[in-house]
């Protein structure tokens, strides 16, 4: 549309899914979806064409619990609904004249199911993997195989299971290089061989190439797949424990150090948590928890409620109504090590971005005593008024709606903009924000910040820093160079404030 027709509160939602013929003029494309097909303004669609070109799937995300599903036969014009109204997550692909893919219908950790396309609406689904203990993030057919990526309480794990055999598909875990988190799995439907991302704390993430003898590094002759260079994984030390929540639930924790580091409460620790969108806190390859460590501390990442350690469930046990559990889990995590002796309140740090910068002005703003420093990155802080700015209510679905007045009890309540108190001695805090972030409007960082400077008691002593970067937006597709700087001004603030001595070097 011409923009000028497009109010400011509407940019970014109605997304349609056109069909365009490459060299035609884009007014004779064919509308796929949208227009009354719009369940919500806030409707996310997503499209996948079959190998043969046919069949086109649309998958459309209503919040982060619910995914309608959609088939079209480009052949015959027909469409058919999969899966409408559900809330379930599901994921499906067209291999020949079946459907294949995973789904949290029924199943909350998530079921592998298959049908025909001549009859793929839910209620004909064949469950090949059934719910189990672990929590499924992606299928893709290989050929005769079917590869599974799930999580065990964060940690991933794949599987192969044959398609071709009687009965049902027996699975085989294929061996992963450790402990660490996978992206990308994506595989020929039609030949034996796939590719999937592999990383961990202190492990680069590269591409592996699986092949029914196994992984192995992939490299097309130029370079090693990428994670070369990096540290030295076996350096390092990586446990998972788990600690009681306010409620008595266990909650995961991964702890990261140097295998030569015996934790004191003297010990530098920085803790970072998410507990959103169903997003699990992973061990995903992260430099930070490499210089933390390196540093002679401990990086400690709570698995709190809100995402999906635990699957679905566990994302709903935090999202909503009960979004003060997963502030709640990350507080008991802060307790929990400074009461197991791994650090103290003066030596604790603790860190967060996007949903996370929520969870860092909710913990600091309820418990200002909870730590020495804090990093809260690309937040959103103001919940009163948050889906007035950018795509944010995108967002409703997964805090609530403050135009509703049993919401806005609940987002006022722990709201941290809201939460400020005059008077009072906040730990040390740095708000990093981008000022052409077009998910999270820069002005919850700023508004946050300044509110803070004018509230603390402590502000000589725990300064209240707002770092702004031009010409950047909410993170993704930030060149490593801007990656660089911003990371070294965080270190260096956290470092500072635990009283960490890092050597120079060149």
């Amino acid at each position: 549309p011409d923009p000028a027709t497009v109010g400011e509160d509407e940019a970014g939602y109605h997304r349609w899914v056109w069909w365009h013929v490459l060299g035609h003029d884009p007014a004779t494309d064919e509308l796929v979806w949208g227009g009354d097909d719009l369940p919500d303004k806030t409707a996310w669609p997503n499209v996948s064409l079959s190998p043969d070109g046919r069949w086109l799937l649309v998958h459309v995300s209503l919040g982060w619990s619910r995914v309608d599903v959609h088939l079209l036969d480009r052949a015959s014009g027909e469409r058919t609904v999969i899966v409408e109204g559900e809330e379930a997550v599901t994921s499906l692909q067209v291999v020949g004249d079946r459907l294949y893919g995973d789904t949290t219908l029924g199943a909350p950790r998530g079921r592998v199911v298959t049908a025909h396309v001549a009859d793929p609406s839910a209620p004909r689904w064949e469950t090949l993997v059934p719910e189990s203990d672990a929590v499924i993030e992606g299928t893709v057919v290989a050929g005769p195989s079917l590869l599974v990526a799930s999580t065990r309480v964060a940690v991933a794990a794949l599987h192969r299971y044959h398609l071709d055999g009687p009965g049902e598909p027996d699975g085989t875990e294929v061996p992963l290089p450790g402990i660490g988190a996978l992206a990308g799995l994506d595989a020929d439907p039609h030949g034996e061989r796939a590719f999937v991302a592999f990383g961990s704390f202190a492990r680069p993430p590269s591409l592996l190439r699986w092949e029914p003898a196994g992984l192995e590094p992939w490299s097309d002759g130029d370079g090693d797949g990428g994670g070369g260079g990096g540290p030295d994984p076996d350096a390092y030390v990586v446990e998972q424990v788990a600690y009681p929540s306010s409620d008595g639930t266990e909650v995961p924790m991964f702890l990261v150090r140097r295998d030569d580091v015996r934790p004191t409460p003297d010990t530098p620790v920085v803790l970072t948590g998410y507990g959103g969108f169903a997003i699990a806190n992973g061990p995903a390859w992260s430099p930070v928890a490499v210089a933390v460590a390196d540093a002679g501390g401990i990086y400690a990442v709570a698995g709190i409620r809100g995402g999906s350690e635990h699957g679905e469930d566990w994302h709903r046990a935090g999202m909503g109504a009960h979004k003060q559990q997963s502030f709640d889990d990350f507080l008991a995590a802060a307790d929990w090590l400074v009461a197991e002796g791994l650090t103290s309140r003066g030596r604790l740090a603790i860190r967060g971005g996007s949903n996370g910068g929520l969870l860092m002005g909710a913990a600091l703003t309820q418990r200002p005593d909870v730590c020495r420093a804090v990093h809260c990155a690309v937040p959103l802080l103001d919940m009163v008024r948050f889906p007035h700015f950018l795509i944010a209510r995108l967002w409703v679905a997964e805090y609530g709606d403050p135009d509703r007045p049993e919401d806005f009890a609940w987002l006022h309540g722990w709201s941290p903009y809201h939460r400020v108190v005059d008077g009072t001695c906040y730990p040390a805090v740095l708000l990093t924000t981008a000022e052409s972030d077009s998910r999270v409007d820069p002005c919850h960082a700023r508004k946050f910040a300044a509110r803070l400077q004018q509230a603390t008691s402590c502000g000589d002593e725990h300064p209240v820093l707002l770092r702004v970067e031009p010409r950047a937006g909410h993170g993704q597709g930030k060149p490593v160079g801007k990656q660089a700087d911003e990371a070294a001004d965080v270190l260096a603030f956290l470092f500072d404030q635990l009283g960490v001595e890092v050597p120079a070097t060149g």
